[in-house]
């Protein structure tokens, strides 16, 4: 589904230029759990930010390819990239609590990707399928009308999940979706995407610094060090025969 061939990412300030990502390969199929692990400051976040387009302004994609089902994503313009975002691909971003808009109910910002893309759909079909999102991810319904501030952390990366799943994407990214969480909400969230993948046949690209978590739940592992990487492989090769 997602192929990425020799990816780099520079961050250029003034006449200063910062190597992030240098030359990163790899593929993702249908149903995979991918896990992206390597310290901080490795390049875990520019490379999911680089996939989506969503780099800030002193980034740039210096060469590579980053194919979905064969279109060129770097080479989409802005129209096209929008159309894809959360259609195709959608990230859970790193810190729920900051990527969800404090003064709005987390019905209405589900809400809204939904009237986004899918213009012809009525009122109640939109509240309807908001409704049934948050079910899937284990919220009840009826707290639609709350704010973030009313939701715990567990909920909150919940409800972020069930706005990626907005508009019935194929490849979600995750960036560290159990940062900050304790222990057993941790668990409850990294069940919840397994479940997903397995009800919906989604494909995951999970970022974590937990080991734990990639051996219980990936297929394969990329291993990034200092923007470049130091290992992929499947799972079972990781774990029982390091090359790094």
């Amino acid at each position: 589904m997602l192929e990425v061939k020799n990816l780099s990412v520079n961050y250029v300030q003034n006449t200063s230029t910062a190597t992030a990502l240098y030359d990163v390969s790899f593929s993702l199929e249908r149903g995979e759990i991918l896990g992206i692990v390597g310290e901080s400051g490795c390049g875990k976040t520019t490379l999911m930010l680089a996939l989506l387009r969503l780099l800030p302004q002193a980034g740039r994609i210096s060469s590579g390819q980053v194919l979905y089902e064969d279109i060129d994503i770097l080479k989409l313009d802005d129209k096209a990239m929008a159309e894809l975002r959360w259609d195709e691909l959608s990230i859970v971003f790193q810190g729920a609590m900051n990527a969800l808009n404090p003064v709005r109910t987390v019905g209405e910002q589900i809400a809204e990707a939904i009237r986004r893309h899918e213009k012809e759909l009525t009122r109640d079909a939109v509240k309807a399928r908001v409704e049934e999102l948050l079910e899937l991810v284990g919220i009840a319904k009826s707290r639609r009308e709350e704010y973030p501030h009313q939701y715990s952390g567990g909920m909150r990366q919940r409800a972020m999940m069930a706005m990626a799943l907005a508009c019935n994407p194929k490849i979600i990214i995750a960036d560290e979706p159990t940062t900050a969480l304790d222990v057993m909400v941790q668990a409850q969230i990294l069940e919840l995407l397994d479940d997903l993948r397995d009800k919906l046949g989604l494909a995951v690209i999970l970022v974590t610094h937990d080991l734990g978590v990639v051996a219980e739940l990936c297929d394969s592992v990329l291993v990034l060090y200092g923007g470049v990487t130091a290992e992929y492989a499947d799972v079972d090769t990781l774990f029982n025969a390091p090359q790094h």
